[in-house]
Formats: structure tokens, C-alpha cells, sequence
């Protein structure tokens, strides 16, 4: 499996190395023995969802898997609430978009405001459009969940944070994942509150792949016209657009917003080449398989279409891992970003502002800072 001629795994005294084919094994054989309720990833979602399906174990986790999974719709391309979603992401994004058209740029910040109402609005209902506090919470936790064990938790703040959640899905609208979660069957043990940061969190991610995939939208007319011809023809309201799914997960490939997929062993792993004991961490770096030129075609540029045929299938892309502990909303947010990219590219022109300058003429940086990046938009004749 590996075309870039990798030694494959053996066993080192510091460490040992993975190749493409034992991505898979690693992946395909979670959550045992391959678990990914790492020390590491416990100590830092202990910080805002300290009893999530990510960190869970046993009975429990299974328990958690199936509430996430049922809410998330994560077998249907199409989540069964597309009729309520679909129309909050082009309402958001049409505002966001009536700004950018007065100043004639679009920065980074103003689309993320936008994003986050989004997913307000997704999760709990229109009524939290504007509740930032949440929103604000989730980042505070969050940015101490970075520092892992070494910072302490701050209990108060995270019982605060839960019990706002809570309050949330006594109270949520109809047509919200929290009213799905609300009304789901729940086995012993599924504690909803703490499966609710986790989407919070994880649809920050989104946002800024969908910022970046617009940036290089931008710059690379060939993907632009094509991103078009796809909306222009739609016939789906936006809930079916294969080409701007794979512009998102090619902007996933290109700048992975997971680098590093974590498992530790819950019991002794033989290898070919050597025993890999209990406890031992496990670290999938992301990025350097979505970019090895030895295996993949245009590794370094943007090509949407590797991700509509089978041609890179035998090689760990991975922007949502994979295997049994695959992202439960990757469909979920596949179909959100495709909306939202519909939203400006169907009726607006789009040119790079200030920040990294791309270009469809060269290689595409390893790293690209959506922080400092703006776009220039205008109405599309």
C-alpha cells in the first residue's frame, strides 16, 4: 500500500514511524486497540466536555458514539434538518456579504462572526443567533484545553459553561440539533451536555477551512469556474454540490485543521517488525501524508477533483481520521461549508486582499494564516 516506498513500522528506542498502510490498521482498529482517549486528548477536553464520546471508554462510549450519531445523521450525506439549515447559512452568509460589498473587503474576522452565528443558530435555534457568551465560553476553555495537564481546570467556568448547555436543551428550537438531541432515546450514561461542546468546537475548524477554500477560490480561476458551473446548474437547493464538498476537504487536505490524529494502545499491538506495548502513544501527522508528492498527484495544489474518483483512495487522507472514530459530523459539515462557499461564489466576484498571497501558478504553502488574510468581493456581473 505504501507508494512512497516507507520502511514501514519498526520498532526504535525514542519512536517509531508509520507507514501509509499502518494509518489505516491504526485507524480501522479504533477504538480498540487503538484508542482515542489519549492522555494527551483527555487532559485537554477535561477542560470544557470532560465526559465527551472523543475521551470515553467501554459501555459508556458506545452509549455517547450512538447519541452523536443519531443526532449528527453521520450515514446521510443530506442531514434530515437540510430544509431548516441550508436557509441559515445563506441568510447569514447574504448578510455577512451586504457589509462586505459596502467596504469592498472581507476579513477573516468578519466571516468567523458570521460563522458562529451559524452555528448558534444550528445548534440551538434562532434564539441564540446572538449569544456570544457561549460562544465566548467555549473559546476561553478551549484555549486552556491547549495547555492541556499542565494548566489547572477551571471547574467553575466549565460547570457554568454545561449548565448554560443544559439550559439550551430544555429550551431548544425545533429544527436545531439540541431539539434532536433533546427528543433522542439515551442509554445510561450519555450525558448530551457534554457531547454539545464538542460541535461548538469542532465547527470552528469548518469555518476556517471554508475562509481558506474561498482564498484559494480566489486565486485559481480554473476551480472558480467550475465551483460556479456546479451552483449555476443546482438543482438541489444547495444540499448536494460534490464539487464544493471536495473544494472543502481539498482545503482540509492542503491545511489540515487536525494535523495530528492521536490513539494510545489498550493492550500490546504486534507489528512485523516488533511488539508495541500497552499505553504507547500513537501520532498520525496528517500533513505529511496529504502532501507527499511520491504518492499523490498535485500534491501541492489544489485539485478538488482527487476527492470525486478513486484514484487517491489507498492513501490515509484523513481530514476527518477515519476508520470506526471517523468525525460523526464530517456530512454534517461537509454540507454546511458547501452552502455557505455557494452562498459567495454563486453571486459574487472574489480577489486576494491583504495577507498570504496565493497563486495558482505555484506550489501552495504548507501553512497558510487565515488570521491575517482578506478578501476583496464585489458583485458578480
Amino acid at each position: 500500500m505504501s507508494k512512497a516506498r516507507h520502511a514501514g513500522w519498526r520498532a526504535v528506542r525514542r519512536g517509531a514511524g508509520l507507514a501509509g498502510g499502518d494509518v489505516d490498521t491504526v485507524l480501522s482498529r479504533s477504538p480498540e486497540p487503538f484508542s482515542p482517549a489519549s492522555s494527551e486528548k483527555r487532559a485537554a477536553l477535561a477542560h470544557f466536555e470532560p465526559h465527551n464520546v472523543l475521551i470515553s471508554r467501554g459501555p459508556v462510549r458506545t452509549v455517547r458514539r450512538a447519541l452523536q450519531e443519531q443526532v449528527l445523521d453521520s450515514e446521510h450525506p443530506v442531514h434530515h434538518l437540510a430544509d431548516r439549515f441550508v436557509p441559515v447559512v445563506e441568510e447569514e452568509m447574504q448578510h455577512l456579504l451586504a457589509g462586505a460589498l459596502r467596504t469592498g473587503s472581507l476579513p477573516w474576522e468578519e466571516f468567523l462572526d458570521a460563522w458562529y452565528r451559524v452555528v448558534r443558530r444550528v445548534v440551538f435555534g434562532d434564539h441564540a443567533r446572538d449569544a456570544t457568551e457561549l460562544t465566548d465560553l467555549i473559546i476561553r476553555l478551549r484555549r486552556d484545553g491547549n495547555w492541556a495537564f499542565l494548566k489547572p481546570v477551571r471547574r467553575r467556568t466549565r460547570a457554568r459553561l454545561l449548565q448554560r448547555i443544559g439550559a439550551e436543551l430544555a429550551i431548544a428550537d425545533p429544527g436545531s440539533l439540541a431539539a434532536v438531541m433533546a427528543a433522542a432515546p439515551k442509554g445510561d450514561g450519555a450525558e448530551p451536555s457534554d457531547q454539545v461542546p464538542q460541535w461548538l468546537f469542532a465547527f470552528d475548524p469548518a469555518g476556517m477551512a471554508t475562509f481558506r477554500a474561498l482564498t484559494v477560490l480566489a486565486t485559481h480561476p480554473a476551480a472558480l469556474a467550475e465551483a460556479r458551473r456546479e451552483v449555476d446548474g443546482d438543482t438541489s437547493g444547495r444540499r448536494v454540490l460534490p464539487y464544493l464538498r471536495a473544494t472543502i476537504l481539498e482545503s482540509l487536505r492542503l491545511w489540515p485543521t487536525t494535523p495530528m490524529i492521536l490513539r494510545q494502545t489498550t493492550q500490546p499491538v504486534q507489528w512485523e517488525h516488533g511488539l508495541m506495548p500497552e499505553g504507547c502513544g500513537v501520532l498520525v501527522f496528517a500533513p505529511y501524508f496529504h502532501r507527499d508528492e511520491r504518492a499523490l498527484r498535485r500534491a501541492h495544489d489544489v485539485f478538488p477533483e482527487r476527492w470525486l474518483t478513486d484514484e487517491d483512495d489507498p492513501w490515509p487522507l484523513v481530514p476527518f481520521s477515519d476508520g470506526p472514530v471517523v468525525c460523526p459530523g464530517r456530512l454534517l459539515v461537509l454540507l454546511l461549508t458547501s452552502a455557505a462557499l455557494a452562498s459567495v461564489v454563486g453571486g459574487h466576484e472574489l480577489a486576494p486582499g491583504s495577507g498570504p498571497q496565493l497563486a495558482s501558478d505555484t506550489p501552495l504553502p504548507g501553512t497558510l494564516d487565515h488570521y491575517s488574510m482578506t478578501l476583496e468581493v464585489s458583485k458578480r456581473p
